[in-house]
């Protein structure tokens, strides 16, 4: 990994753990010990899945930049469907609050995507190769 994807991996994983640990307390002392649990869960699936996004984005990245457009997409597409497969096989779950669970998600998701894209907008990147040179523009 390189030293701009560790940087995002924290920039988003860090608050995304101080607001988890928000919805936790919260989740307890609205729902008890079931929506506490709840909570964990939905915190524990959010980290999950975009950390090992992030990591799927930066190997397949060096590659090529169509891997990792790839990589993004297909990462997506499995993320989608293991929720959808885990909300079907929990939805009747007494062992968590599902609604703990469903809005620790979603606001673990949103601050999680609000952390990667501060972190990438604070990124210095080149987007142009300083090196490259341009036919007909003198020798170099």
């Amino acid at each position: 990994m390189q030293a701009n994807d560790v940087r995002v991996l924290k920039s988003a994983a860090l608050p995304t753990l101080v607001v988890g640990a928000v919805a936790v307390i919260v989740a307890f002392l609205t729902a008890g010990g079931k929506g506490a649990l709840g909570s964990v869960v939905g915190l524990a699936l959010v980290a999950v899945f975009f950390s090992v996004s992030v990591v799927a984005v930066t190997y397949a990245a060096r590659v090529s930049p169509q891997m990792m457009a790839i990589a993004a997409m297909v990462s997506y597409l499995v993320k989608v469907v293991v929720i959808m497969v885990m909300l079907r096989a929990f939805g009747d779950t007494t062992a968590w609050n599902p609604k703990a669970f469903a809005w620790t998600v979603v606001v673990g998701t949103i601050v999680w995507t609000a952390g990667e894209v501060r972190a990438f907008l604070k990124t210095k990147m080149l987007y142009v190769d300083p090196e490259t040179k341009v036919p007909g523009q003198g020798q170099s």
